[in-house]
């Protein structure tokens, strides 16, 4: 059976990284592929109850370090348990954040160590690395006003203040512009349909897909 490929949806907050997501995975699905649209952290059992203590409570409730070693708990949990195991079934997988999450959140804009994380990459990952990488890429203020508007539970991250945020999208951007093969850098700003032409096109274009 051929193996499916892997998508990830990266960027900062209010992004619409979720809603797009939906939408690809919905052309995908009219293209005629078995898709399993997941996020992180969560997407396992296991995972979920980390993603629970993990998003909640005061910016300050967990030190860079501490939030890293939990996302990585979550994130082999989800890797064994959903991601691999879809991708051998021929599956395209749909992340909504995956391991590039860690670096730009905790790593750029948190502070953590950046070999620590790339040790943690090695050991937890693995051989399973996206085939195409999605960053959506929004002006701040822009994305945190989007990310306020619809404010639920969730939050610990949103509240952690603009010059986070502002570290944040540079990370982000940094990880693009090393790894262009595997990254395609997404302009946020637009309509959900202008958002949804633009993945659709880098999509078609990188993984080869048609309709």
């Amino acid at each position: 059976m051929t193996q499916g490929k892997f998508i990830t949806f990266e960027g900062g907050e209010g992004a619409g990284k979720s809603t797009q997501l939906k939408r690809l995975v919905a052309r995908l699905e009219a293209a005629g592929h078995k898709v399993v649209a997941t996020r992180e952290p969560g997407g396992s059992a296991g995972a979920e109850i980390i993603r629970a203590i993990v998003l909640k409570g005061q910016a300050d409730r967990w030190s860079p370090v501490t939030e890293t070693l939990l996302m990585y708990a979550a994130r082999r949990d989800h890797i064994e348990r959903l991601v691999r195991p879809a991708l051998a079934e021929g599956a395209w997988v749909v992340c909504d954040r995956f391991a590039d999450s860690t670096r730009a959140y905790q790593g750029a804009a948190g502070g953590a160590d950046p070999g620590l994380i790339a040790e943690l990459e090695v050991h937890i990952l693995e051989e399973t690395i996206p085939d195409l990488t999605l960053i959506f890429d929004l002006p701040v203020a822009e994305g945190l006003e989007r990310a306020f508007a619809r404010a639920g539970a969730e939050m610990r991250f949103e509240s952690k203040g603009q010059a986070f945020h502002e570290r944040l999208r540079e990370g982000f951007l940094s990880i693009a512009g090393a790894e262009p093969g595997r990254c395609a850098v997404i302009d946020a700003v637009g309509s959900f349909k202008e958002v949804e032409d633009r993945v659709w096109a880098v999509v078609q274009d990188r993984l080869a897909v048609r309709g």
